[in-house]
């Protein structure tokens, strides 16, 4: 064998072109030799079961949006091990900051005001026609004046009286027990 046939044989030229190097085709040979591997390997590091699928899954998603330069890759194993190990300790890193931010705005528990009384309320809004329910959160929970409703909801003042109004009536209709005619 001459060392120009080693080379074309070492290249895959007795292949299709562009086989060696076909994308879908690496994709799914890593995947048929290196799922279960790696979701083995990223549990053993994560210690969650779940989460390392997420983050497997996630790597082959990564793999296929590299297309070819997945393909090109001399270990895909590692390629997707790394990816993997890098989307997890990124979820880490956000999980840990939001923590932090959650605990600095968080509301203490005498400041809130007391949800449970208002179960009633917020039931009560809910059955309104979607309009009403806008404008009385708006003006009652959001504290915005008539005319700052109608700028941000894009309808006249004179909208926004009439929907407060047939709002307010249906709401106090509605935890009064009685039934409106008009609305």
């Amino acid at each position: 064998m001459t060392t120009w046939e080693i080379d074309m044989a070492d290249s895959g030229a007795g292949q299709p072109r562009g086989a060696a190097l076909r994308p879908d085709v690496a994709l799914q040979e890593a995947f048929e030799g290196s799922y279960r591997k790696l979701v083995v390997q990223l549990y053993g590091v994560i210690g969650d079961f779940a989460e390392a699928e997420d983050v497997v899954q996630e790597a082959f998603v990564r793999a296929a949006a590299a297309g070819r330069r997945f393909a090109r890759a001399d270990n895909r194993e590692a390629w997707l091990r790394t990816v993997a190990i890098n989307l997890y300790r990124s979820r880490w890193r956000k999980l840990r900051n939001f923590g932090r931010i959650r605990e600095r705005l968080a509301v203490d528990p005498v400041d809130a005001p007391d949800l449970e009384d208002r179960v009633d309320v917020i039931a009560a809004l809910r059955r309104l026609p979607d309009r009403q329910r806008e404008v009385v959160a708006l003006h009652h929970l959001a504290d915005l004046a008539v005319d700052e409703i109608a700028e941000a909801l894009g309808v006249p003042e004179g909208t926004v009286k009439s929907r407060l109004k047939r709002g307010r009536d249906a709401l106090a209709a509605d935890l009064s027990g009685e039934e409106l005619d008009h609305v």
